[in-house]
């Protein structure tokens, strides 16, 4: 018996600190997806604010106005009946956090933090970030007051975990972590996860989307499953040119991925994929344990 299920990914041109620009587009790739029969959407790294804020990050006002932006989207029709993550900077315990916020029918289930930071080429994350260090730990987040009145939770996990519905299991990577020799896409998929989603950051370089491709292959390939890259598009306000290429593999081949280059400031990509293929494909690699 197949049990299938359409996932999106969007590539959106986002800038630096424009949170009303940064919504709409946000809200029109939900709602592009939802018309697209998808039950799950994905979006690029710190798509609510912008991803070269820069020393913006030390600003207390770029993190209210990030949850500002959320609660809206939280709010809007336009997301009930999906699983919708966003990517946003975070405060906890007066450390700054590279987060996603994982949301479903107006309540928010999970804050994941990045847990490695990009320092080579033109990232500089650590000037503006610190790394979640604790492996497969939560700790309680405390919501600020307008996301409590509105969705009646006061607290939620924050840290290295996953989501697990009904049909399957979801865990997260934010774009350096794919990179990284310690990625955590194996663990998580030996552990049960069968849908690893990536959100990126990734600039042009020469070939550097053929390396991008192969390793998100290579991240299903491993083990099974199901990876969901999805990359900015455009410059950001920035020096440097984010390319897109979002895409999404299934078991060491692609199976959707939108353009490189393009001027469409939104793109969603979406697959239907039968879960039960990443189990036959695991029950079949006889070398996992």
């Amino acid at each position: 018996m197949g049990r299938k299920v359409t996932v999106a990914v969007a590539t959106l041109n986002q800038w630096a600190l424009d949170f009303e620009g940064n919504m709409s587009r946000i809200m029109e790739s939900i709602l592009e997806a939802r018309e697209l029969g998808a039950s799950y959407r994905t979006g690029p790294e710190l798509e609510v604010s912008g991803y070269s804020c820069e020393d913006h990050f030390h600003e207390s006002d770029t993190y209210l106005h990030s949850w500002e932006i959320l609660l809206e989207i939280l709010m809007s029709p336009v997301c009930q009946n999906m699983l919708i993550d966003v990517g946003m900077p975070v405060q906890h315990r007066n450390v700054a956090y590279n987060c996603r916020v994982v949301f479903h029918n107006k309540r928010i289930l999970l804050i994941r933090p990045k847990m490695v930071m990009c320092d080579d080429g033109n990232y500089r994350e650590t000037r503006w970030f610190s790394s979640w260090t604790k492996e497969r730990q939560t700790e309680d987040y405390y919501l600020p007051r307008m996301i409590a009145s509105a969705t009646g939770q006061h607290t939620v996990p924050i840290g290295d975990a996953v989501i697990a519905t009904r049909d399957t299991c979801l865990g997260y990577e934010i774009c350096e972590e794919l990179w990284n020799p310690r990625s955590t896409h194996i663990d998580m998929s030996l552990s049960g996860v069968e849908i690893i989603v990536n959100s990126s950051g990734s600039y042009m370089q020469l070939r550097k989307a053929y390396i991008t491709t192969d390793l998100i292959r290579n991240a299903s390939f491993k083990a099974g499953g199901m990876y969901l890259f999805s990359n900015l598009r455009g410059c950001d306000g920035q020096r440097v040119y984010f390319n897109g290429c979002s895409a999404i593999a299934l078991n060491g081949q692609i199976v959707a991925r939108g353009k490189q280059f393009a001027l469409d400031d939104v793109e969603v990509t979406t697959a239907t994929v039968d879960l039960e293929d990443i189990r036959s494909y695991r029950l079949a690699m006889r070398s996992r344990c």
